[in-house]
C-alpha cells in the first residue's frame, strides 16, 4: 500500500509535465500517438525490461534469464533504466518511480518522439497494414493460447518451450519487406482443395457429372501450384511461414517425419506474427533512438523544458546514455539527423546566396562576408526572446506567433515565463531553433566544398535574382531543415538510412572508422576512415538485423523431400558452430534432412606464413560448402562454384582490410 500511495504521488507531480511535453512536441511539428504513463517500481521496470515493454508474455524461461541479467546489470555495472515504451496506439510508457524529476522528464519528451516515429513510420505500418496496432492486447492473446497449451495433460510442457526455443532461432528469418499476412491464409486454400477432391470422391459421381463442375485442368494446375511452392520461384525469405506451410515434425519413436500437432502449428504462427510485429523495432533502431534523443535534446534542453535546478542532472542524463560503448544507435542516430538537418539548411543558403549577384560557385569562399551571413541567420528576436514584458511587441498576425495563445497571455492564462513556446507557431519555432544559427554548428556553412556548390549552381536558372546578401537571407525557408527530416522519418530504415545519408563529411566529423582482425599480425586494427568503408561495415550490423540471410531454396531437393537453404553470403562466414546448431533446430520444423549450401573462406598455410613475413594479409580462397543434418549426423562436402554463385554477393564487398599492413 505504502508502495502504491508512493507511485500516486509521483504520478500527481508528472501530470504537467506529461501535458506540457505533448503541447510542446506539437509545436515543434511532431504528431505522436496519444501516450499512457505507468509508474512502477524498480522490479516492475526490470520485469517489462524482459518483457520487452509488456507487462504480458507467453510463458518461458527466456523473460527470467533476462531479468537476471537486467538486475545484474544494474547491481554490479552501474546501469540505470530511464525509460521503456511500446509501439502501440495509445502507446504505453513506464515511469521508475525512484528517478528524479529531471530524468521523467527526459523520459516522457523521449517518449514523445518515440510515438510520433511508432504513428509515421511506414516500416511500423507493414505490420498493422491500414489499422493501427493494438500488440498489447494481442502479445496477452499469445500469452493465454500458449500457457493453456503448457497447462494441458495431455501436452508436455517441456516440449512446448522446445518448440519455442526452436521457432526463436529463426525469428529474423521472416521477409521484413513485405505487409504482414498470415501464414494461414494459403494454409487454408490448400486445405479447401483437399476437400473438393476429397468430396468427389465421396460422391461418386460421373467424369462427365464432375467435368460440369470443375475442369480436370483447374483441379490439377492447383494441385501443381501447391507443388511449385515446394520449389520457390525464387528465393523464400520467411522461413517460418514455409515451415508453417510445408514443414513436419520428427517423431523419434517411429524415426520419420509426421504432421505437426495443432498446438505446435499454432504456436508457430504466434511467435511469426510476434517477429513481424518486433521486426520494424529492429530495423529502424537507429534511426528511432536518434530520433528520440534529438527531439528530447532540443526540448529539454534549448527550450528549457528542464528547469534551471535540474538541467546539470539532465545533462548528466544524456551524457550517459549517448556515451554508451559499442555500437550506440542514440549517438550515432542523433548525430546523423543533425547532420542531414544542417545540410539540408546549407544547401537552401547556398541556393539564396548564388543568386546573389556577383557570387558564384567559383567564388563564393572569396566574396561571402561568413560572420555577416551568420548574424542576419539568427533567428528575429520575436521568437527568441519570448518573455511577460515583451507580449505587447508580438503581432498576433505575424506567421511565426499563436494569436491565440498570445490573447491567452495577455489575459494571463498562459505562463509564458515557463513556456514560451506555447506563443508561436511551427515557423517561428523554427526559426528559434534554425541548426545553422547555433554556436555548435557555426562554420558548417563556410566549410561547404566547391563540388557542392557546383552541383548547386548547376539546377539554377536564375542567377541574379537578388542584389545583396540580406535580401537573398531574407528569403531562407527556416523550416526546410526539419521538413526534410519529417520526411525521411516515414520512409527510410536504418538500411536505407545509412545508405543515402552517411558521408564523407559525416565520418570526418564524428571520428569514425573501421578495424580488422588480421591473420598476419592476429590483431585488430583501424584499417580506414574512407566513408564507403565505415558505411559497408555499419550496414553488416544492420541488414537483416545483423543475422546471417537465408532463405529457402529448395524443399524437395534431389528430389528427396529435402530442404535447401542458401546462406546469402556477403563477404563474412558463418559460424560454423552456429550454423551447426541451428540446423538442428531446422530439423525439427522439417522432420527430414536439411542442407544448407554457403560459401566459406579457406586460407593456405604456406600463404598465410608467406604473408606475414611480408606483412600483408593473405588472399583467402571461397569455396562452396554443402552442410547437411540427417537427425543425427552432419555432413559436408564441396559444391561447384556454379552451384553457390546464386548466393554469393556481386556488389556489396564488407571486407575494408588495406592491400598492405604496418608491422
Amino acid at each position: 500500500m505504502n508502495d502504491r500511495i508512493s507511485a500516486q504521488r509521483v504520478a500527481e507531480s508528472l501530470e504537467e509535465p506529461v501535458r506540457e511535453a505533448a503541447n510542446l512536441a506539437r509545436k515543434l511539428g511532431l504528431d505522436p500517438y496519444r501516450v499512457n504513463y505507468w509508474i512502477v517500481d524498480y522490479d516492475e521496470m526490470n520485469e517489462l525490461i524482459a518483457y520487452d515493454g509488456f507487462q504480458t508474455r507467453y510463458p518461458h524461461w527466456r523473460w527470467g534469464m533476462k531479468y537476471d541479467r537486467q538486475q545484474k546489470q544494474n547491481q554490479f555495472l552501474g546501469g540505470k533504466a530511464f525509460e521503456i515504451v511500446n509501439n502501440d496506439d495509445p502507446a504505453h510508457a513506464f515511469l521508475q518511480e525512484s528517478n528524479s524529476l529531471a530524468d521523467q522528464k527526459a523520459v516522457i519528451t523521449h517518449v514523445e518522439a518515440h510515438a510520433d516515429f511508432f504513428a509515421h513510420n511506414q516500416w511500423f505500418g507493414l505490420f498493422s497494414g491500414e489499422g493501427t496496432p493494438n500488440a498489447a492486447a494481442m502479445l496477452a492473446r499469445h500469452a493465454d493460447a500458449i500457457d493453456e497449451f503448457m497447462r494441458d495433460p495431455d501436452i508436455d510442457r517441456e516440449a512446448v518451450e522446445r518448440w519455442i526455443d526452436t521457432i526463436q532461432c529463426l525469428e529474423t528469418n521472416i521477409d521484413r519487406h513485405r505487409t504482414f499476412t498470415s501464414a494461414s491464409a494459403n494454409e487454408s486454400e490448400e486445405r479447401e482443395l483437399d476437400d473438393i477432391a476429397d468430396r468427389l470422391d465421396d460422391l461418386d459421381l460421373g467424369a462427365d457429372v464432375v467435368s460440369e463442375v470443375f475442369d480436370d485442368d483447374w483441379l490439377e494446375a492447383q494441385r501443381d501450384e501447391e507443388d511449385s511452392e515446394m520449389i520457390p520461384d525464387e528465393p523464400e525469405p520467411d522461413l517460418l511461414a514455409f515451415f508453417f506451410r510445408h514443414g513436419m515434425a520428427y517423431d523419434e519413436e517411429s524415426g520419420k517425419a509426421v504432421e505437426m500437432e495443432e498446438w505446435q502449428r499454432t504456436v508457430l504462427e504466434l511467435l511469426r506474427r510476434e517477429a513481424y510485429y518486433f521486426a520494424a523495432q529492429r530495423m529502424t533502431k537507429v534511426m528511432n533512438e536518434g530520433w528520440a534523443a534529438y527531439w528530447e535534446s532540443m526540448m529539454m534542453g534549448e527550450e528549457t523544458f528542464a528547469g534551471t535546478d535540474e538541467f546539470l542532472s539532465y545533462a548528466d542524463h544524456q551524457a550517459r546514455v549517448l556515451a554508451s560503448p559499442g555500437l550506440n544507435p542514440y549517438k550515432l542516430g542523433k548525430e546523423l539527423w543533425e547532420y542531414i538537418e544542417n545540410s539540408v539548411n546549407r544547401r537552401e543558403v547556398c541556393e539564396r546566396l548564388l543568386r546573389v549577384e556577383g557570387v558564384t560557385w567559383r567564388n563564393f569562399h572569396d566574396v561571402v562576408d561568413f560572420e555577416r551571413v551568420q548574424a542576419v541567420l539568427e533567428p528575429d528576436s520575436m521568437v527568441d526572446t519570448v518573455s511577460g514584458e515583451r507580449l505587447a511587441a508580438l503581432d498576433a498576425d505575424d506567421p511565426r506567433i499563436d494569436g491565440e495563445a498570445l490573447a491567452a497571455a495577455k489575459a494571463g492564462e498562459v505562463d509564458v515565463e515557463r513556456y514560451p513556446w506555447k506563443l508561436l507557431t511551427y515557423e517561428g519555432m523554427a526559426e528559434r531553433h534554425y541548426s545553422l544559427a547555433k554556436p555548435q554548428n557555426r562554420g558548417f556553412l563556410h566549410r561547404t566544398s566547391r563540388e557542392e556548390l557546383e552541383r548547386i549552381s548547376r539546377y539554377l536558372f536564375d542567377d541574379s535574382e537578388y542584389g545583396t546578401v540580406e535580401e537573398a537571407l531574407a528569403d531562407v525557408e527556416y523550416a526546410a531543415g526539419w521538413n526534410r527530416l519529417f520526411e525521411i522519418r516515414e520512409s527510410h530504415n536504418d538500411v536505407t538510412f545509412l545508405d543515402e545519408f552517411l558521408t564523407q563529411e559525416f565520418v570526418d566529423d564524428n571520428d569514425y572508422f573501421t578495424y580488422e582482425y588480421t591473420q598476419a599480425t592476429g590483431d585488430y586494427r583501424a584499417t580506414s576512415t574512407d566513408y564507403e568503408d565505415v558505411k559497408k561495415k555499419l550496414l553488416l550490423q544492420f541488414t537483416n538485423f545483423g543475422k546471417p540471410t537465408i532463405t529457402v531454396h529448395d524443399g524437395n531437393y534431389e528430389n528427396r523431400n529435402e530442404l535447401l537453404l542458401g546462406h546469402h553470403y556477403n563477404g563474412v562466414m558463418l559460424d560454423v558452430e552456429q550454423a551447426r546448431q541451428t540446423l538442428e533446430r531446422v530439423f525439427d520444423l522439417w522432420g527430414r534432412p536439411v542442407n544448407l549450401k554457403t560459401i566459406v573462406k579457406e586460407l593456405d598455410d604456406h600463404d598465410l606464413e608467406v604473408a606475414k613475413r611480408r606483412e600483408r594479409e593473405p588472399d583467402p580462397d571461397e569455396r562452396g560448402k554443402l552442410v547437411r543434418y540427417d537427425g543425427e549426423d552432419f555432413s559436408v562436402e564441396d559444391l561447384p562454384w556454379s552451384e553457390v554463385e546464386d548466393i554469393a554477393a556481386t556488389d556489396v564487398d564488407y571486407d575494408t582490410k588495406p592491400d598492405e599492413w604496418l608491422a
